[in-house]
């Protein structure tokens, strides 16, 4: 993974497409590709069979708001420690948790300019 100063986004936020998308998740987070391609074909399959773009729409949405918290690894270490916190068993943790993970998910989808989920 690229490194970056403390609180920069390792890469600018690219494109909402498929490709920028891509190569972006090939920088900053390649274990991620083998999702990104398999949810893809799904997406993509979803849309040919119901002559409907929004399979393909949701899935770029997701991959962006993806991206944008990855590029950003304070971001993305917070998100992995709510989502653990998330999994404790403590209900009061968990809800907490949930509140968080909410936030960082809402702070995404804005930056990217769609709608809080």
């Amino acid at each position: 993974m690229t490194t970056s100063g403390a609180g920069q986004p390792l890469i600018p936020q690219p494109p909402a497409t498929v490709a920028a998308l891509r190569q972006a998740i090939s920088q900053i987070a390649p274990a991620a590709l083998p999702a990104f391609t398999r949810e893809l074909d799904q997406a993509a399959d979803q849309s040919r069979q119901g002559s409907d773009l929004a399979p393909l729409q949701r899935f770029i949405a997701q991959w962006a708001v993806y991206v944008h918290i990855q590029r950003r690894p304070d971001a993305a270490e917070d998100l992995r420690r709510w989502e653990d916190a998330a999994e404790s068993g403590n209900a009061a943790q968990a809800r907490r948790a949930a509140a968080e993970i909410g936030r960082i998910l809402d702070e995404a989808h804005a930056a990217v300019g769609l709608p809080s989920r």
